[in-house]
This record gives structure tokens, sequence and C-alpha cells, in this order.
């Protein structure tokens, strides 16, 4: 069971305090390189995670990788084509969500029992979810950045919008945490915790892993 711990001063109100609050975390690394003969690239990606006892998740992502990409426009478009990180999320057998972010803060939201057919959310929901990149919010084509980029993310428990969750405080889930990059020169398809299929699908309630809140 991974814990993820609350830290009362954490507010959506101010992203880039927040990110210096979870600071106090120790990061987890995303490092399982799951098809290693068809995609070996394996940025270096790491994650703290942390809610403020109510409503607001937070996730502070810090990603190393030869270039970056970020040319996706709108929410709920084709974010894992861009330089991408993604938190999966089941309470319950239901269904999962899956919650994508691109380096420049771009987001998709899903819900769905299996990876075809799910449910987006609204624009309303999406908007609800904030962000901030140390990269800021413009598009560009893929580039070496020589360094880390960081996003941040708070994600309220209204985006949890096929339950009704009032807190994360105390909530029992199943997760899993991914990095990729599909368009990028060199793709790859990186995860927190280890998927065994033939080929790269991060769809896998099987493969998430038990976390408390």
């Amino acid at each position: 069971m991974f814990i993820i711990p609350e830290i009362p001063q954490l507010t959506s109100s101010n992203l880039e305090e927040a990110t210096k609050l979870l600071s106090a975390i120790a990061p987890q690394q995303v490092a399982c390189i799951n098809w290693p003969k068809s995609f070996p690239e394996k940025p270096a990606v790491s994650f703290r995670m942390a809610h403020n006892g109510g409503d607001e998740l937070f996730i502070r992502f810090t990603v190393t990788e030869e270039t970056t990409l970020a040319l996706v426009k709108e929410d709920n478009g084709e974010v894992w084509t861009d330089s991408c990180v993604e938190f999966f999320l089941a309470l319950d057998d239901s269904g999962y969500y899956n919650f994508e972010f691109t380096c420049i803060g771009k987001a998709l939201l899903g819900f769905r029992k299996e990876r075809p057919n799910p449910t987006h959310a609204t624009p309303e929901i999406m908007e609800s979810i904030k962000r901030f990149s140390t990269l800021g919010t413009a598009n560009f084509e893929e580039k070496a950045l020589n360094g880390s980029w960081e996003l941040t993310v708070a994600i309220p428990t209204s985006a949890l919008f096929k339950h009704k969750v009032e807190k994360w405080k105390g909530l029992t889930a199943e997760a899993n945490i991914y990095k990729c990059g599909d368009n990028l020169s060199k793709p790859h398809f990186v995860s927190w915790q280890a998927i065994d299929t033939d080929e790269p699908n991060f769809h896998v309630p099987p493969c998430f892993t038990k976390v408390s809140f």
C-alpha cells in the first residue's frame, strides 16, 4: 500500500507555492521500461503527490528528457503525442480515470471500464483542474531543453465525475503513473509500476498498485 500524505497548506490558488511545499516529499521514480526491445528510451521522471485533507490532490512531476514537444492546443486532445505525464486511478471496479497532461499543461480526462469508448470530462470539469508548468503555456516544436521541466497539477474531487467524493482524505484506490511521448524523435513509454503486456499499453488496471490517501 502506497501512502499519499496530507499537507494541509496546499491550495490550488497558488500552485507555485504548492510546488515548493511538495518538495518536502521524497520523489517516486517513474522508471519501469516495460518494452525494452521496441522502446528502450528512458527519460528521468519522478513525481511527488499529496492531498490537502480536503477536496484537492496535488501532483508535481519532474522530467528530464532528450527532447520535449508541446503541439497540442486544446484540452481532451491527443495529449499523449506530446511530452506527456499521466495519472490513472481506479476507486472501485466500475472503471478508472485517466488524467493526462502535456508538458505545458494541456489535459485530458476520461473514465472507462476498458480502453475503448471512454467518457470524457466536460469543459467545466477540465477548467477546474489547475496546472502550473515551468515551461509556460505556449506551444512549441520538438526541441532540446538542456534541463528538466516540471508540472504541478491540482485535481479536485469533483473531477471524479462518475463518483460522489467529498474529500481525498480517507480514500483507498489503485493507481499507476506514466510518462510517454508518442510523437517524439525517440518515443518512450515508462511507468511507475511495471506493466505486463506485449505492446505499449497504459490501460491495464491489473497493473495498478494500491494507494491510500
